[in-house]
């Protein structure tokens, strides 16, 4: 129950900063909507903070950053179908990095964490957070994700 509660506080918490994003670069928050331009930044920016951070919320940031960015005071509903329509790259960008990238780190996504916990709870010896990326991430995920940078973005 307490995850349920976590989730709709981080949801409630982050509507105010999702309708600044999407007033684009006339909002509180230009300097962002400026500084990722293409789809290779948008998959690094949204990833390296997917890896951070749960990948629905930065999910959701970078969707309306990418609104604000493309179609600025346009009512939602057709912005929307703008961007699904019409900034393709620019949303695989968006998905790609949040969903891969959170599995750069234990707290990237949700059930990374579970399954290190159950691993550990069962007597698999389980790397230390930092282990982790050092060992797996850097080494293989993020050769990877730069080999999809060059070929998808």
């Amino acid at each position: 129950m307490e995850v349920a509660y976590l989730f709709a506080g981080i949801f409630i918490t982050i509507i105010p900063a999702l309708a600044i994003l999407k007033a684009g670069e006339q909002g509180a928050l230009a300097w962002m909507i400026r500084s990722v331009n293409s789809p290779a930044e948008y998959f690094w920016a949204v990833g390296l903070l997917s890896s951070f951070l749960d990948n629905a919320p930065t999910y959701l940031t970078f969707f309306n950053s990418a609104l604000g960015k493309f179609y600025p005071g346009i009512p939602e509903a057709q912005a929307v179908a703008g961007l699904i329509v019409e900034q393709i790259p620019y949303l695989a960008a968006i998905s790609a990095g949040a969903v891969f990238m959170g599995a750069n780190t234990y707290i990237g996504n949700a059930p990374n964490f579970m399954v290190k916990s159950i691993a550990e709870e069962a007597g698999v010896k389980m790397p230390s957070f930092f282990g982790y990326m050092f060992k797996y991430s850097i080494p293989i995920l993020v050769v990877l994700f730069i080999v999809i940078t060059f070929i998808f973005f």
